[in-house]
């Protein structure tokens, strides 16, 4: 890939961050700091990059360069903190009555990391069975000030209290690929049958969470929803990244690759395995299943040139067509999936052309039900 010296750069400081290590930047000419941040805004990884710039050795970075950075640091602290402190006690709510969840995503993965405050925290999502999935919803359905539609299919209802958004799943499926659905669903169920769980220390509060070999799949699967559903950002890959790091001598890689190609996912693993090792510096022994080989490393080179092009959550596509009518949204997201069924089919053939198929029959849907 063809980049300037402070796209370099970003990367170069990208890797300082995720891995805690020290970075020479004197060999890049005419680097640009507004670029560096334009960039880890584009990502949600600000966090990550100041960090990053923390561990600079030859260049010194001027003041009014660092200013951003520092200021969203702190908004990251402010907000990360008083997060933790909603979950706790909303933990302790659900706790007190009965109600058994997993916290998934979000705050759990930041745990991964170095500064876990200096993470772009997003919502809180819940994981339950069933019943608890009714029982929740019964609950603080009575504390949201708005609620979204709920997705009946999929189990998903979208709540605000507090300010914070509440999402709670029933499953993690996505409309995507049901080789996707499948596979969730027997981890899901060996986590909530088995009590595969972990425990993170929120304060005095222990707040559940899945496994290790079960978040790996919740974690990854979560990427390529977005990846194949309009604009995965390097964040959500960092997550993988650093799950992968924290629990590398306790995740089964056997159990994993079973999974995997169970779900007809391996594919999918290897070309992202690839992008994590050659382009955001993890260590190669705490990545499974990564092959240095041609094949792989140009896959990753167009995954990467999609998540920079769309940017977090396609932060940088234009989304004002939501604000138009049902014609005009229709039309312009059918010809988003196509032309994004184009880009992926270079690097996944036939799981994109599935997926176009699949996003094609839901638009149908939806016509047909207006």
């Amino acid at each position: 890939m063809n980049m300037n010296g402070s796209q370099r750069a970003f990367f170069e400081l990208l890797q300082a961050g995720l891995w805690e290590k020290d970075v020479t930047l004197s060999d890049y000419d005419k680097l640009d700091f507004a670029e560096v941040y334009q960039l880890a805004s584009e990502q949600s990884i600000v966090g990550l990059t100041a960090a990053g710039i923390g561990h600079i050795k030859d260049v010194k970075v001027p003041r009014t360069a660092t200013l951003p950075f520092m200021g969203v640091v702190l908004q990251l602290e402010q907000r990360n903190k008083a997060m933790n402190a909603f979950i706790a006690d909303l933990t302790r709510e659900l706790q007190s009555a009965g109600i058994e969840f997993l916290l998934v995503k979000g705050q759990g993965i930041a745990q991964c990391y170095e500064k876990p405050l200096w993470r772009a925290c997003g919502d809180v999502d819940l994981l339950l069975d069933a019943s608890n999935y009714e029982r929740a919803k019964k609950l603080l359905m009575l504390r949201a000030t708005s609620i979204e539609e709920e997705d009946k299919k999929r189990l998903h209802l979208g709540l605000t209290i507090d300010s914070w958004v509440v999402e709670l799943h029933g499953t993690l499926h996505t409309r995507q690929m049901p080789n996707i659905n499948k596979l969730v669903d027997s981890v899901q169920d060996d986590v909530f049958e088995r009590h595969q769980f972990r425990t993170w220390k929120n304060g005095l509060t222990d707040v559940l969470l899945p496994s290790p070999d079960a978040d790996v799949i919740f974690v990854f699967t979560h990427i390529l929803q977005h990846f194949f559903g309009g604009g995965i950002g390097l964040r959500q890959i960092c997550d993988w990244c650093r799950l992968l790091w924290t629990y590398r001598e306790s995740i089964d890689n056997q159990l994993l690759e079973t999974r995997l190609r169970t779900g007809g996912l391996l594919t999918e693993w290897k070309a992202f395995a690839a992008l994590a090792v050659e382009w955001l510096g993890m260590p190669l022994e705490a990545m499974p299943l990564y092959e240095p080989s041609g094949r792989w490393s140009g896959k990753a080179k167009r995954i990467l040139r999609y998540v920079l092009e769309t940017g977090n959550f396609g932060h940088n596509r234009d989304n004002s067509f939501r604000q138009k009518s049902f014609v005009v949204r229709s039309a312009v997201s059918a010809w988003r999936y196509t032309s994004d069924t184009l880009t992926h089919f270079l690097v996944f053939p036939l799981d994109s052309v599935k997926v176009w198929w699949r996003m094609f029959l839901h638009m149908w849907q939806l016509i047909i039900k207006q």
